[in-house]
């Protein structure tokens, strides 16, 4: 691969898309990675169950 020197390019970030998916992130409260979809699933299944079993 090689050495980037400080610097990177992406065609992404260049577009717009990136900060669109942010936006749009932040808007609804829904991430966009699929990290992040799998955490707030995640965690929405927890509170559901936490709140079911009390």
């Amino acid at each position: 691969m090689g050495k980037k020197f400080g610097f990177s390019w992406s065609w992404k970030r260049a577009s717009g898309l990136s900060g669109a998916r942010g936006s749009i992130a932040r808007h609804t409260g829904i991430p966009t990675t699929r990290g992040g979809i799998e955490r707030k699933i995640g965690r929405l299944i927890i509170d559901f169950l936490v709140r079911l079993f009390r």
